[in-house]
């Protein structure tokens, strides 16, 4: 069993293929090419996103720009909070935990949040602060149709870095103006997301298969898999934890990402994984930390 330290404040206000051949020849000739920019992902692109759920991909040029309204297509509590009613309403996610020692000093804060099922398990279950709905924006980011690597890396900053397929905006592992924290974590649908103060939606983590009371995840936008979770503002996708062989990679650098092939780009590119540290022992795995491999593109919405 999976042990998690949390400490849940429920009205804490949140803000917010195969790898590429690796003898010498074959990984520089992938290097320089992915580095200066030659890999085209403007077809990619075009492909991949959502369009049933109002996402929108136009090529002007040598830039993209990809305009969604921020809702996801997959269940959620915040459809319909307190009428529960929504077709894709569900509950928030219920997990057990088996060290309730790690609870006594906030053992008060807890009572209403810690339940026992019938085999005597002891469960706690996530649920909203004061964020009780989402709300449609008028999202845009726009990213160059040949991403290429920044000479001075940008940090990540607040709010939306980059665009999941099915239009809502990924975040980094801030909260605020500090580190994620459980605390905040705690309204995390069974998505890994949560609306901020002004409803806006968005993507934290990848999702985790140990906390669903119910579903298996398949309808969220990666668990743990190699699924192409979206493109980052300067151009480069994002995928799951895992390889498309089902390895977990072992040579990402400080930003998450490496130059190998794709499902999507056989013939190599740099792209961002979702970080395989189980993130402060939640069971969560943050989508991204750290700056931008290329340089970012504007964005508006938020």
């Amino acid at each position: 069993m999976i042990k998690y330290f949390l400490i849940l404040l429920p009205f804490y206000l949140a803000s917010c293929s195969n790898s590429v051949s690796t003898d010498d020849e074959t990984t520089t000739t992938t290097t320089t090419t992915s580095e200066n920019g030659s890999v085209d992902i403007s077809s990619v692109v075009q492909n991949v996103f959502d369009s049933e759920n109002g996402v929108t991909v136009n090529v002007e040029g040598e830039t993209i720009i990809i305009t969604s309204t921020g809702l996801p297509d997959h269940k959620t509590p915040y459809w319909d909070i307190e009428g529960m009613e929504h077709e894709l309403y569900e509950s928030f996610p219920t997990y057990i935990i088996d060290d309730t020692d790690a609870y006594d000093d906030d053992a008060e804060e807890l009572s209403r949040l810690i339940s026992t099922d019938s085999e005597g398990n002891t469960l706690i279950t996530y649920q909203n602060n004061m964020n009780m709905e989402m709300i449609a924006f008028d999202y845009s980011m726009e990213i160059p149709t040949n991403p290429s690597e920044a000479e001075n890396k940008e940090q990540t900053d607040l709010g939306l870095i980059g665009l999941a397929l099915n239009g809502v905006p990924i975040y980094n592992d801030s909260e605020g103006r500090d580190v994620l924290g459980v605390v905040a974590m705690s309204t995390f649908d069974s998505a890994g997301a949560h609306p901020g103060p002004n409803s806006d939606y968005h993507y934290h983590t990848a999702a985790q298969l140990s906390i669903y009371a119910e579903d298996d995840g398949s309808t969220y936008p990666t668990v743990n898999d190699s699924n192409l979770i979206g493109f980052l503002r300067d151009g480069f996708p994002i995928y799951g934890r895992q390889e498309a062989d089902g390895t977990y990679p072992d040579d990402l650098d400080e930003n998450g990402g490496h130059i190998a092939a794709t499902a999507d780009f056989t013939e190599g590119i740099y792209h961002y994984h979702c970080s395989s540290e189980n993130y402060l022992n939640t069971g969560w795995y943050v989508m991204k930390a750290g700056a931008y491999h290329g340089t970012p593109g504007p964005s508006s919405g938020n």
